[in-house]
């Protein structure tokens, strides 16, 4: 059968997560009822990761396998159509489409997975980022929020950060990158690694949050890291200021 790689966009706002679930809408459900639609059978769709409720993606990738071959055009038309077909709109895109070999797997050939988090730090509230930022009143240092950072890049026991629910059979993980940047009154925040905790980005943004408004020094970040206890961490940053930006193969 032949396989197709998607590129997918998504506002995560109105959706329950990437996992399909009886609760609500989500991407992969969402895909596999336009791709079961577009081809008349029925198709599994295989994300490179979760992403949670509320988070968005500028480039997702999932593989799919069709009964027969459709020009690569027609995949990625085809099922934007049908996302859109019932309310003319969808929170779903297929960016691109393209013919892969068999071994090609989104989840277990991704070699990397790139993240940003949004905050905007202002005390004007949010009119047009509601859902796709963090509202940050008190005014943040983001120099050292960066500086902070770089504790947690490296290889570490990253428990601190993980949430309860994870299901991923280690807590060590090798963070690659974790870059604060301030434009204005926005600050992002990039991370980089072959994979991810559950909630471990958003937890280590709670962290450097409390570093940014001076109730955290740059040595409690780390006692926090070295205390393997999510207990000692911070607070988890809300979902809507997450974007899962790329997956590197």
């Amino acid at each position: 059968m032949p396989r197709y790689r998607l590129n997918i966009e998504y506002d995560g706002s109105s959706l329950v997560g990437w996992q399909r679930q009886i609760n609500g809408p989500s991407v992969q459900g969402l895909i596999e009822q336009a791709a079961q639609r577009f081809c008349g059978d029925a198709v599994d769709v295989v994300g490179a990761g979760r992403t949670d409720s509320g988070v968005h993606a500028l480039c997702q990738v999932a593989h799919l396998d069709f009964q027969r071959p459709y020009r690569t055009e027609e995949v990625m038309g085809g099922l934007n159509f049908w996302l859109r077909v019932e309310t003319g709109q969808s929170p779903v895109a297929i960016t691109a489409a393209s013919l892969v070999s068999d071994d090609f797997h989104a989840r277990f050939s991704a070699i990397g997975r790139r993240y940003r988090y949004r905050i905007v730090n202002r005390t004007a509230p949010l009119a047009l980022d509601i859902g796709r930022a963090w509202w940050v009143r008190r005014r943040l240092d983001s120099d050292i929020m960066h500086q902070a950072a770089q504790s947690l890049v490296g290889r570490h026991d990253f428990s601190t950060f993980r949430a309860t629910a994870c299901q991923s059979a280690s807590p060590v993980k090798t963070l690659d990158r974790l870059e604060v940047v301030r434009t204005g009154d926005e600050i992002e925040i990039f991370a980089a690694a072959r994979s991810f905790l559950h909630h471990q980005v958003r937890n280590m943004v709670g962290s450097l949050k409390l570093v940014g408004q001076g109730r955290w020094k740059i040595a409690d970040l780390e006692r926090a890291l070295a205390a393997r206890d999510r207990c000692q961490g911070g607070p988890t940053a809300p979902a809507g200021g997450l974007y899962l930006t790329e997956v590197i193969y």
